[in-house]
């Protein structure tokens, strides 16, 4: 038998993103630091499921020089189930995120992680097109 377990992604500011994944009512589960190999390990997960994303931190050099990451090293998306688009996409909007591509046709939408991780959102069922988010133009990339 085959589990999907988790996607890992790394992170520059684990609080930050975090934050950004409560937004969308994906929770901390657990955490475990490796002292000598200088890493945090985060692992999130949506209410009732068991697949998470595990966010990877590893700490800056003792000289304070930290790795960055560029495109997510080429990680394409992580996609969410939600019950409400339209609200999802407002709560996070609220929160000074930008909609990289709205909801337009009440389905989908993308987001980015504060490490510039692209996040799809997905309308469970389908809601008709509405405004603001009908008319609203896509920004940046995803």
């Amino acid at each position: 038998m085959t589990k999907y377990l988790h996607s890992m992604v790394r992170v520059t500011d684990p609080e930050a993103t975090i934050r950004f994944f409560e937004l969308i009512g994906v929770k901390e589960t657990r955490r475990f630091s490796s002292e000598q190999g200088r890493f945090t390990l985060i692992y999130l997960a949506a209410p009732g499921q068991d697949a998470e994303v595990e966010l990877t931190y590893n700490w800056p050099a003792e000289d304070g020089s930290a790795e960055s990451y560029s495109g997510g090293r080429n990680f394409g998306h992580l996609a969410f189930q939600v019950a409400d688009i339209y609200a999802t996409c407002q709560t996070l909007a609220d929160a000074g995120v930008t909609i990289n591509r709205p909801p337009r046709d009440g389905h989908m939408a993308f987001v980015k992680t504060p490490d510039g991780i692209s996040i799809e959102l997905l309308q469970d069922g389908h809601l008709e097109p509405a405004e603001p988010w009908a008319s609203m133009p896509n920004t940046g990339s995803w």
